[in-house]
């Protein structure tokens, strides 16, 4: 039973798929198949121990259904919610994201604080070691940066080290950011992320599987990572130990059917190891910048990029009906859209004759110009210096 998009669950309906989360020893692949036969969480409890039991649960897993014991830790649960003001997004809702509900094991329900349409774009995961060296630190922050500018909304985990940076590094540049916790929605942790937290659930989106309250239990980690990965189009691993946290996250993507990447990193580094394995042994691309990334993505997702470049830097072209007063635009805009005008499809020019041609600017100008056309995809640079336009 799939609801449509402007469908809001009810109270009572929050409060039964709530119950249904709670209720111990079916778990997550049970209670899906028990969903496909009766359709909703109401459904299943207004049925019979028997007829439970006639849906594959064990006589157990049926009694603690029928006893609706669970009805009072899904109150609690609501109150929390409530006070924390978190929303809940169950594997019925359309706005559950649909690659996530594709992976073999998806969450019954999400827990989510802060922009929950972040799960409607796309996304790359960037995740690594908590001890990072400055090398890490650095490409964290710089990869993070300039695939968020890129238009891709940045995952990663909110643990100390290379999560951190790469959730820091997108809210600096003003990107979008998903924290994917091994705990409540409403509990802090790590502790020293207080601020990391306040201003990802004000500017970006706090997810979980887990009920609120839920501490963070070493084991709630690898259990948590699958979503991280399920999330998004590919993993970029930074940094980390042979059989660290962030090597379960590059396996369970490509378990899930994501891309993965890796960080090549100092040989003699032991945090090293986990990434230049990876790539070693085929199972990671090698990543040097931002653009490796991008150009293995799926081709939706590369053209909805371009379109975003494409917008960003030449900027509107026409005036919205009944604005008054328009923004200029910015110098490298009107050079870009010069130089859009004089490049051919099917003509190379050479720089040097380019330089020439644009009297009264600069070099450096154009050629900062041509490198932003270039990344943005509507310049090609051919051997020799030369330019054509691309579309």
């Amino acid at each position: 039973m799939v609801r449509s998009p402007s469908y809001q669950l009810t109270a009572e309906e929050a409060l039964h798929w709530l119950a249904l989360r709670m209720v111990p020893g079916v778990g997550t692949l049970g209670t899906v198949k028990l969903l496909r036969k009766l359709q909703s969480p109401q459904a299943i409890f207004r049925a019979s121990a028997s007829e439970l039991e006639g849906a594959g649960l064990s006589p157990t897993q049926a009694r603690n259904i029928a006893t609706g014991s669970s009805f009072e830790d899904a109150v609690h649960q609501q109150e929390r919610m409530m006070a924390a003001g978190a929303q809940l997004l169950t594997f019925h809702d359309p706005a559950y994201p649909s690659h996530l509900r594709e992976i073999f094991d998806p969450p019954l329900l999400l827990f989510a604080i802060g922009r929950t349409e972040l799960l409607q774009t796309h996304s790359i995961a960037v995740v690594g070691t908590r001890n990072p060296s400055p090398y890490g630190l650095a490409a964290a922050e710089r990869l993070s940066t300039d695939l968020s500018q890129a238009g891709l909304t940045i995952v990663s985990g909110m643990a100390r080290g290379i999560d951190t940076a790469a959730h820091r590094a997108t809210l600096a540049a003003k990107g979008s950011t998903i924290a994917v916790l091994g705990c409540g929605v409403d509990v802090l942790y790590p502790s020293s992320n207080r601020k990391l937290y306040e201003q990802i659930a004000r500017d970006g989106l706090l997810l979980s599987e887990f009920p609120m309250e839920a501490p963070a239990f070493p084991q709630n980690f690898p259990v948590r990572n699958r979503i991280v990965s399920g999330l998004s189009a590919g993993v970029v691993i930074i940094e980390g130990a042979q059989y660290s946290g962030s090597g379960i996250t590059a396996r369970l993507a490509a378990d899930q059917g994501r891309e993965v990447f890796a960080v090549p990193g100092n040989i003699t580094s032991k945090m090293s190891w986990g990434p230049n394995l990876l790539i070693k042994q085929g199972g990671a691309k090698l990543v040097q910048e931002w653009s490796d990334i991008t150009n293995e993505l799926p081709a939706q997702i590369r053209r909805d990029l371009l379109v975003r470049a494409q917008q960003q830097l030449l900027g509107a072209q026409t005036p919205l009906p009944g604005t008054a007063n328009v923004t200029p635009e910015e110098p490298l805009q009107v050079l870009a859209r010069k130089l859009l005008n004089y490049l051919q499809v099917d003509a190379p020019q050479q720089l040097e004759t380019i330089i020439e041609t644009f009297e009264g600017v600069s070099s450096s100008e154009l050629i900062a110009a041509l490198f932003d056309l270039e990344m943005s995809g509507l310049v090609r640079q051919l051997p020799g210096k030369n330019f054509v336009k691309v579309w």
